[in-house]
């Protein structure tokens, strides 16, 4: 059996263990809070604006159990999220309508934003992928949105298919005061109690935030509007990115660690037992895993004498 859900050797696994992910967790959110049916469910159930980093510390975990986890563990986060999501529900304030948060449209929408935002930013940020790693991607990820409870048959599965979706759904997406909110927080959020000791690397949070919002899609900045881009501003965003990249990347793992909640790295440790004892060389972490089945074959004494 595989020992974590994504393949060490796929295009989830090359995407989501990179560190620019933090950049594309926020342009997640971002790009999630111009759908204004969901954005009202994030405004009136979630504690976004309370724990904005407790927000993206779960979507990390949950990011985590399904890359490098076992597949116990991710389906059973998968049934804890389905769980929560069946319990919550929503005003539509331009309606009246009442709306579960579990309902298969907002589901669908939260899914894309995230994964086309993780793709968009992870290679813009450097990690090479063609298009038929993208295309994987997408598909690999379909097996993700079943944890949520999405059928996976309904999810975009290729780089075409993503494409059509979000220009089916450009028309119904609007910056509403609720996401321009949400936008301005998330560029300067609150610290949590946790990593108070760290209050002092407040500062470093703000190339985090702005390339988060910058690296959006034009429409969406255009919809914003919240910060000024001159001339330039993209080719510069994206040098800024591939540096933000390198330090996280250079930053020491004891102290990268910290980013996360104790369950998630606990289980970053148990994913390097499991994939240890299926004979990956971890020794360099997850990162730089390397998968047996691409070491060079040991030659035979006959092989080395010819």
């Amino acid at each position: 059996m595989q020992p974590t859900v994504a393949s060490p050797s796929g295009a989830v696994w090359r995407v989501q263990i990179d560190r620019a992910m933090w950049v594309a967790g926020v342009r997640a959110l971002m790009l999630q809070a111009l759908h204004p049916l969901a954005m009202q469910g994030v405004w009136q159930r979630s504690d976004f604006m309370e724990d904005p980093t407790g927000r993206l510390t779960r979507t990390a975990d949950f990011v985590a159990a399904t890359t490098y986890g076992s597949p116990q563990e991710a389906a059973e986060l998968g049934r804890r999220v389905r769980a929560v999501h069946a319990r919550l529900a929503f005003t539509d304030p331009a309606t009246g309508r009442r709306h579960r948060v579990d309902e298969p449209e907002l589901l669908l929408w939260v899914h894309c934003a995230e994964v086309v935002s993780y793709l968009e930013v992870v290679t813009r940020a450097g990690v090479r992928m063609n298009r038929r790693g993208a295309d994987a991607y997408f598909a690999e990820q379909t097996r993700t949105a079943a944890l949520v409870g999405l059928d996976p048959a309904e999810v975009p599965a290729s780089v075409a298919q993503m494409r059509a979706y979000l220009a089916r759904m450009r028309p119904r997406l609007a910056a509403t005061p609720e996401a321009a909110a949400a936008v301005r927080f998330l560029l300067w959020p609150k610290a949590p109690e946790r990593l108070k000791a760290l209050a002092w690397l407040k500062p470093l949070w703000l190339p985090v935030g702005a390339l988060s919002y910058y690296t959006l899609p034009d429409w969406a900045r255009r919809a914003y509007g919240t910060l000024p881009e001159p001339p330039g501003t993209q080719a510069a965003v994206t040098a800024a990115l591939r540096g933000v990249r390198a330090g996280l990347n250079a930053a020491p793992a004891s102290l990268y660690l910290r980013l996360f909640d104790d369950a998630t790295v606990e289980r970053a440790h148990r994913a390097r037992e499991r994939l240890a004892a299926a004979g990956y060389d971890v020794r360099g972490g997850l990162a730089a895993l390397t998968d047996p089945a691409t070491w060079p074959r040991p030659q035979r004494a006959t092989e080395a004498a010819d």
